[in-house]
């Protein structure tokens, strides 16, 4: 038996000992035995203007209480290795999964970790079990409501069903987490709870599916949902929440119908400037079991505001809150009301699990933002008023002081990054206000003549004043629709705007939060694969992305410069004179509330400080010049510091973590039966070959360098061959010779392919129905030749040590 057990694969020790014994300790294979679950799709890795996806994260077995209630993690290796081989692995994906308990097995025992420590007292931790000792799905339960602080009522109304729709769909795995976790802190009574989940992770879907299940199961008979825009409510209503059918309304009038359970709301339509406008007041204190806030970070929690006065009237109920961003400011805080988020998942999570968009941030600096800007003695602007003498800086640009010069440079940026990339790629330019969105509209179809003749709608300003822009919204974020592509803004996009196609996100607008920040970001945080949205852009000329650094939350830009002919650019090692870090002087310095001391209103009127209404200057372009002082792209290192970092160092550092030395490259590239399996096992890691290749070859290093030789030229110092070289080295050594008639016919064929295409491709069987080798013969046939596929396979194999010898 111990013979048989150690030739079986993983799925076989799966299929033939540990599904027999979930079987046999009781556990249902429909319900609550899931396969190879993946529960992440790989890191999304940009290199240049390619991408690549990292591996996906995949359980062998989970265990449900029912289904989406997993409550255990199972790893299964091969009986030659140790029981508790796959032991770490698990207890990783257990983390995620958030499950106390995890398994490893060999086919042969069990090796049980127990994260609960519900064991009870002298019970270690890691136990060791026969595979008939495996735990009964009525033990693991009660284990685990006791690890969840369950009593025995409150168990059975947190198994409340989900919604399914019959399509498939199911939630991802952190949206289980913060489903779950909501509705057992509702079921032990916890009546303030917030979730924090980044922008583009789905918060309306997982709030329909804890509505659902409170609801369906009576703990909760009326709910109350609110948003702070109209476009949220309507898409909430029309998309997430349409299973609740006739049971839901929006409110819309000021007269209420009592008569649903489901209430949708902008809270703007249940308030009012008077006591008599506040139409909630309608609805008695003890009307609705349940409150859920969306997007909780706009003020909800502050004691003046219009959402603290619906929340203090239905007291009573359970308040749910739900945001990207915890905290708005220093002294009002979404956790002061709410408490810790039950869960929390961020943009860098989501980017790490491929579920998100990475990016890459293009830094440009212009020298009147940096350097400041102090007018003449009696300079008059465009409309003749005097310029009050003081120095403008990058806080003044666009709100105190205009320069055309600088709107057209912005505008010229943008249209230059769309040209060299995809003039069509849907793009959001944030501005100051609508003044400076108008201003940047006009620049922009002055630049792009041609596009905007062929569609006069190819730019447009989209901003709450303006009726035709706001009627175009739906078709800028529809990833069918083509126009608008550039949309002009200052605070209307900033949330609410699904724009999955969104590949751009100029930020030229004074930022006055993190929170708003991370709610502009977010517009293109959003994968749509069918319209090649893997990753996109954010062009910043406010210095925001240095301003508001946050990386434990935000997760690293990845990025690749390339700048425009005559463009100055700053070198990775070389930041420009007076900047020793590269980013230039200070920019101002955020208030303690995460605003700016002297923040306005954004619409360009408002007032500053004691001085009525802000005062504007506009200065043309003839009197004022703007230059580009630095543009260059970052990346946010693992210390939250920016850097620059070459294509070729990303690779070396990729290569350097694989292999520490080139032995150990050369050790792993020899031993394995496959090159493709190495260079898969790399491409993993980030490194994105095609672009190494170019990268390499603009710099001298050869064009048709195999990866092999990429690797040890770019990480290692070596000296490259290309492919043809490694193929005529090994014709002049006579290899062939040992073979004779339609295999060494064969031979010389694959490495002529090698010399064109590489190795991978001669590793495949599927080569032999392609030309030359379709001419030669049939398949079978050609591999006959070498006596068998066995024989076949270590042909080349012995080839590729020719040609890497």
């Amino acid at each position: 038996m111990d013979m048989d057990l150690s030739t079986l694969s993983e799925q076989d020790i799966s299929t033939q000992f540990v599904i027999p014994a979930l079987l046999r300790a009781g556990w249902d294979l429909r319900r609550q035995v899931r396969e190879q679950v993946s529960f992440t799709k790989g890191r999304i890795i940009v290199r240049g203007r390619l991408h690549t996806r990292g591996n996906g994260r995949r359980a062998d077995i989970v265990l449900y209480q029912q289904p989406n209630q997993p409550i255990a993690v199972i790893e299964v290796k091969k009986a030659t290795l140790a029981v508790g081989a796959g032991m770490q692995q698990a207890l990783d994906y257990a983390e995620s999964l958030q499950v106390p308990f995890v398994f490893s097995t060999n086919g042969r025992g069990i090796l049980f970790h127990d994260r609960s420590g519900t064991g009870g007292p002298g019970e270690p931790v890691e136990t060791e079990l026969g595979l008939d000792a495996f735990p009964t799905p009525q033990e693991l339960w009660r284990r685990w409501c006791l690890w969840r602080g369950l009593d025995d009522a409150q168990q059975a109304r947190a198994v409340a069903p989900y919604h399914d729709d019959g399509s498939g769909r199911a939630p991802r795995y952190y949206q289980l987490n913060a489903i779950n976790r909501t509705v057992e802190a509702v079921v032990r009574g916890q009546d303030r709870i917030l979730l924090v989940m980044a922008t583009g992770t789905g918060k309306t879907y997982t709030a329909f599916q804890i509505i659902w299940r409170l609801w369906k199961s009576g703990q909760k008979k009326r709910i109350l949902f609110l948003a702070d825009r109209n476009i949220l409510v309507d898409q909430t209503r029309t998309n997430d929440f349409k299973p609740f059918g006739a049971a839901m309304t929006k409110i819309t009038g000021r007269r209420i119908d009592k008569s649903y359970e489901i209430y949708l709301s902008l809270y703007q339509a249940v308030t009012g400037t008077d006591e008599a406008s506040n139409i909630y007041r309608q609805f008695s204190p003890d009307f609705f079991d349940l409150v859920v806030i969306d997007e909780c970070h706009r003020g909800s929690a502050a004691e003046d505001s219009a959402w603290r006065d619906i929340l203090d009237h239905f007291a009573g109920a359970t308040h749910i809150g739900l945001t990207a961003t915890p905290k708005e400011t220093r002294d009002v805080s979404s956790l002061g009301y709410f408490g810790e988020p039950v869960y929390s998942y961020s943009l860098k999570q989501g980017i790490d699990d491929g579920f998100l968009a990475p990016y890459k941030v293009v830094r440009i600096d212009l020298d009147r933002d940096l350097q400041g800007w102090r007018p003449p003695k009696g300079m008059l602007d465009r409309s003749g008023q005097v310029i009050e003498d003081r120095i403008y800086n990058l806080k003044d640009m666009d709100r105190a002081l205009v320069l055309d010069a600088r709107t057209d440079l912005v505008a010229r940026k943008i249209t230059e990054f769309l040209q060299a990339t995809d003039p069509m790629q849907k793009t959001i330019v944030f501005c100051s206000d609508i003044d400076h969105a108008e201003r940047m509209r006009q620049a922009l179809v002055n630049l792009n003549p041609e596009r905007v003749r062929a569609n006069r709608k190819y730019v447009m300003r989209i901003t709450g004043d303006d009726v035709e822009g706001k009627a175009e919204l739906d078709n800028f974020i529809d990833p069918e629709q083509p126009y608008p592509v550039i949309a002009t803004t200052s605070k209307l996009m900033t949330t609410g705007v699904d724009a999955q196609t969104c590949k751009l996100i100029v930020l030229d607008q004074h930022i006055q939060s993190m929170t708003e920040f991370k709610q502009i970001i977010g517009r293109g945080t959003r994968i749509n694969e069918d319209h090649g949205k893997f990753w996109f852009t954010i062009m910043d000329f406010k210095k925001a992305t240095e301003l508001f650094a946050d990386p434990a939350f935000d997760g690293d830009p990845v990025a690749v410069f390339e700048p425009g002919p005559g463009d100055p650019v700053t070198p990775p090692d070389e930041p420009p004179a007076g900047m020793p870090d590269g980013s230039g002087p200070a920019a101002p310095s955020p208030s303690p509330d995460g605003g700016f001391p002297d923040g306005g209103d954004g619409d360009g009127t408002g007032a500053g400080a004691g001085e009525g209404r802000r005062v504007k200057y506009r200065v043309g372009a003839d009197q004022v010049s703007v230059q580009i002082v630095a543009e260059r792209v970052q990346y946010y290192g693992s210390d939250g510091r920016l850097v620059t970092e070459s294509l070729r160092d990303y690779t070396r550092s990729c290569v350097k973590k694989q292999f520490a030395s080139l032995d150990d490259f050369l050790r792993r590239w020899n031993d394995a039966e496959q090159k493709k399996a190495v260079i898969d096992e790399l491409a993993a890691q980030g490194v994105i070959w095609e672009a190494l290749q170019e990268d390499v070859a603009a710099k001298g290093g050869g064009t048709a360098l195999d990866p092999f030789d990429l690797v040890c030229h770019v990480a290692f110092d070596r000296p490259p061959l290309t492919r043809r070289e490694r193929a005529d080295s090994v014709r002049k050594r006579d290899y062939f010779a040992r073979y004779q008639g339609t295999a060494r016919q064969v031979l010389e064929a694959l490495l002529d392919k090698y010399a064109d295409t590489g190795v991978e491709p001669i590793e495949d069987l599927k080569i032999l129905q392609m030309p030359p080798f379709s001419q030669i013969g049939a398949p079978l046939e050609l591999v006959g030749a070498f006596g068998g596929k066995k024989q076949y396979t270590q042909a080349i194999q012995d080839l590729e040590v020719q040609l890497y010898a």
